[in-house]
């Protein structure tokens, strides 16, 4: 495969799915889910087990059960002083300049959360352009329409295009598109489940030009062995 164009996820991606920032995410899911129905943050997280499986975020459950309020889910999620939980890492910024490949940002979050982590992590300049969930029309991964505003956005095609994410879920969607995903870390979730029906449908729309497959690596350090 010869590789023009990377598109990156960002959460647990670009940074380990550990620590202040993965653990604040995922408080502030779970109470955000107690908020919405009024139970309580035990019954919020059993909850969310049970029903995540069938949808593609969290957002969009909560979307099918009635939530309206799309930017006060944005509001709870990603407040003003997120960036405090999010440490730097050194060695980020120079190996993404040292990968002479144009890069994009493909997030299910919200500008403003992807905007404070690129800068804490002093990467921005490195991508060409961050798709949010908001670009993608509110259809994030693993929905086609999110990878078409991708590619069309870098330029490229599920052939020259090589797609990181750290959830199997997103990866999956990928490569049943056609396109070769990599697969990134140990802590990848689960894949997409044959009774999401949004999902399966809207997957099974779009037919691959070719076979899909996906790579796993412990992390993007692992790329450049890749790439060669």
């Amino acid at each position: 495969m010869d590789v023009k164009h990377l598109i990156f996820d960002m959460d647990d991606t670009l940074y380990p799915p550990c620590g202040a920032m993965h653990n604040g995410i995922n408080q502030r899911i779970i109470s955000g889910v107690a908020e919405f129905f009024g139970i309580s943050i035990e019954e919020a997280a059993e909850k969310r087990k049970a029903n995540i499986i069938f949808h593609s975020t969290t957002l969009e459950w909560l979307r099918s059960e009635g939530l309206t309020d799309v930017e006060w889910w944005f509001r709870h999620m990603h407040p003003e002083n997120e960036a405090d939980e999010l440490q730097f890492i050194p060695e980020l910024p120079p190996f993404l300049e040292s990968i002479q490949i144009p890069k994009i940002i493909l997030t299910n979050s919200p500008m403003e959360h992807a905007d404070r982590v690129l800068e804490k992590l002093k990467v921005r300049k490195y991508f060409d352009d961050v798709l949010d969930l908001r670009k993608t029309k509110m259809l994030g991964k693993p929905y086609p329409k999110a990878y078409e505003i991708a590619l069309q956005t870098v330029g490229g095609t599920f052939d020259d295009t090589l797609f990181l994410d750290d959830l199997v879920k997103y990866t999956d969607g990928w490569e049943m598109l056609g396109g070769t995903a990599v697969l990134v870390g140990n802590s990848n979730g689960t894949k997409i489940n044959p009774n999401a029906k949004k999902l399966q449908e809207a997957l099974s729309h779009v037919p691959p030009t070719s076979k899909g497959h996906t790579i796993r690596l412990p992390s993007i350090y692992e790329l450049p062995s890749l790439l060669k």
